[in-house]
């Protein structure tokens, strides 16, 4: 995509104790309050959103207004440490 620029930093949102190429979600935050947002198994697709609806989206995920979401994925797919509104 031209319109992503080329010069962002790339931050994984992943486990620390996590191996491989994921897929997982990675983030980048550039200019104009812009936050760019992408899979590792799809790079070429980025979603923009700014900064003011990213903070709002963490807030929401650490009250856990998205558990909902995920309910008994942990026990299916035996991943230990994420859901439950926690940060």
């Amino acid at each position: 995509m031209s319109d992503i620029p080329t010069n962002l930093t790339w931050e994984r949102a992943a486990p620390p104790e996590a191996t491989g190429p994921g897929p997982w979600i990675e983030l980048a935050f550039g200019e104009n309050d812009l936050v760019y947002i992408r899979e590792t198994s799809d790079p070429e697709t980025v979603v923009t959103t700014t900064q003011k609806k990213w903070d709002a989206f963490v807030l929401g995920v650490q009250a856990g207004e998205f558990d909902h979401f995920v309910e008994g994925v942990e026990e299916a797919e035996g991943v230990d440490g994420l859901g439950g509104g926690q940060p």
